[in-house]
C-alpha cells in the first residue's frame, strides 16, 4: 500500500486517482503510524513552502518524513512536496525569515529571474533535457507549475533537467528518494509512466 501524506496542501486526490487507474492501493492520511506501515511514500504539496512546512511540523509529519526515508523505502516528493526536501528556500515565510526545509537533499530553492522574458510562474508544458534517473526519460513532456526552482549542492542528486529561461533541476534524487517539479498525475500518458515506474518499486 502506497500513503499519501495529507498535511492540508495539495493535489491528493489526482494522485491518488492516478494511482488507483494504475492499479496500486494507496491511502490519503495523516497518521503517522499509517503512514510508517506503507511500502512506499508520497510528498505532494502546492501553495507556499512556508505554510506547508508550518502544516508538516504541526501534524508532526516532518519526523514522520525524515523517519520514513531512512528506512530505504520508496519516497516520491511531487512538486512543493520536492522543494520541501530541500535545505532551505528563497520563498520567505511571513516573518521575512528563510524557510527551513526537512533537510533530506542538500541545496536550496530559488525563486526564477524576473528578467528572463518569460512569465513567472511557469505554467504548461516542457521537455525533460538531462536525465539521470530510471524513473525518467529524456524529452518526457510533463506539466509543470511554480515559481521557484531547486538548485541542488550535488550534482549527483540531480536527476532530471529542464528549460525555462535557465536550466533548472527539473527532478532530484537520493538513494530511495525522487523528487520531481513537474505534475506527473497531470501530464497524461508520460505522467502515468513516470509514476507507475516509481510504484513499481513499492511492490
Amino acid at each position: 500500500m502506497i500513503a499519501i501524506i495529507d498535511y492540508g496542501m495539495g493535489n491528493l486526490g489526482s494522485v491518488q486517482k492516478a494511482l488507483t487507474f494504475l492499479g496500486y492501493e494507496s491511502v490519503i492520511t495523516d497518521r503517522p503510524e499509517t503512514a510508517n506501515s506503507a511500502t512506499g511514500l508520497i510528498l505532494p504539496g502546492v501553495g507556499a513552502i512556508s505554510s506547508a512546512m508550518d502544516s508538516l511540523k504541526e501534524k508532526k509529519l516532518d519526523g514522520l518524513v525524515r523517519d520514513y526515508v531512512a528506512t530505504g523505502r520508496p519516497f516520491l516528493g511531487i512538486c512543493l512536496g520536492m522543494q520541501m526536501l530541500f535545505d532551505d528556500s528563497d520563498e520567505y515565510g511571513p516573518d521575512g525569515q528563510v524557510v527551513r526545509g526537512l533537510g533530506i537533499l542538500s541545496g536550496s530553492v530559488r525563486r526564477f529571474p524576473g528578467d528572463m522574458g518569460l512569465k513567472v510562474p511557469q505554467i504548461g508544458w516542457n521537455d525533460l533535457t538531462y536525465v539521470a534517473h530510471d524513473d525518467l526519460r529524456a524529452d518526457d513532456y510533463v506539466y509543470f507549475v511554480h515559481s521557484y526552482y531547486c538548485v541542488p549542492a550535488l550534482r549527483e542528486n540531480i536527476a532530471a533537467t529542464a528549460v525555462y529561461g535557465i536550466e533548472y533541476a527539473a527532478a532530484a534524487k537520493k538513494d530511495n528518494v525522487l523528487g520531481v517539479q513537474f505534475h506527473p498525475e497531470k501530464s497524461g500518458e508520460v505522467g502515468l509512466a513516470i509514476l507507475n515506474r516509481w510504484a513499481r518499486r513499492t511492490r
